[in-house]
């Protein structure tokens, strides 16, 4: 835990440079596993970037002195969480076969608004004000112009728009399965153990349930670069330095900048992969974006 010393009410220089970097990391991924989908099945990508995660932050936590394994009640909260992550992950990476990797961001970061409708269910003294009504309406709306064009479309993106449109509730429920049961109490390092052990266990069984076939013979560099991203940079560094941020600064302030993530995404697929960019996503991107900030504004 951070003693009160270290605690922060504002941003520095450190934070925002760390959010963007985040940020922009993150809607980046989602480009990344899909650039490789060619030679790498989505739940192969999934799985092996888990397992390579777990792995280092098995080295981070023997390095720093950091307990995984000891008891503290946490085992069974801890296990609900990990599933919810791996259910979420598991949507993400079968979402992009059906849709482009900005349409499924702007889905999956419907996120906050789960949280905001749920948590105070369990937290009363967190109900919603009339702000974040408006922020929950203005997902609302989104998601409605989204999904509408997703119907629509004779690309057949609306099974990745629901899978996109899941993982962002699972993505929700995850946060508040953590607040609920009181997972805020154990290290940031085990409390992502649990989420990334979780689904280096089950996501691989899942991926051969549904006929993945599992080499690693002939893969390109940019295959071997992009699941090499997403396990170091993705699923253990950047989650690392969040966790961290949440120690030290305002979760609120630090929540704003996740609607960051959404306009990366839609910048890259658009650079990276030559993703159309339509009117109704742009105009659910800004939506979404706009949600976000009235959700998390105090």
């Amino acid at each position: 835990m951070t003693s009160n010393a270290l605690r922060k009410d504002h941003l520095d220089g450190i934070a925002i440079g760390t959010l963007v970097l985040c940020c922009m990391f993150w809607g980046l991924q989602q480009v990344l596993v899909k650039s490789a989908m060619a030679e790498v099945p989505p739940l192969m990508q999934a799985s092996v970037r888990c397992i390579g995660a777990c792995a280092l932050l098995l080295l981070w936590c023997r390095l720093r002195g950091v307990k995984l394994f000891e008891r503290d009640a946490s085992l069974w909260p801890g296990l609900l969480a990990g599933a919810l992550f791996a259910a979420e992950f598991a949507c993400i990476y079968l979402g992009l076969l059906h849709t482009t990797a900005s349409r499924l961001t702007v889905f999956l970061y419907t996120s906050p608004f789960w949280v905001a409708a749920l948590v105070p269910l369990f937290v009363p003294a967190e109900r919603l004000r009339p702000l974040q009504w408006l922020g929950l309406g203005c997902a609302f709306v989104a998601v409605a112009f989204a999904m509408r064009e997703g119907l629509s479309s004779a690309t057949g993106s609306a099974t990745g728009d629901l899978l996109g449109l899941a993982a962002g509730a699972l993505w929700g429920l995850t946060t508040v399965s953590i607040r609920a049961t009181g997972l805020t109490r154990i290290s940031p390092e085990k409390l992502l153990f649990y989420q990334i052990a979780t689904t280096a266990l089950v996501v691989p069984w899942i991926s051969l349930a549904l006929g993945e076939t599992w080499s690693f013979a002939g893969w390109s560099p940019l295959a071997w670069g992009s699941v090499l991203a997403q396990t170091v940079v993705g699923a253990f560094a950047s989650y690392l330095a969040w966790m961290w941020m949440l120690g030290r600064y305002p979760a609120t302030k630090i929540s704003a900048f996740v609607f960051l993530t959404p306009l990366f995404a839609l910048l890259f697929g658009t650079l990276l992969l030559g993703e159309p960019v339509t009117p109704t996503l742009l105009a659910a991107l800004g939506l979404v974006a706009m949600g976000i900030v009235l959700v998390n504004k105090r």
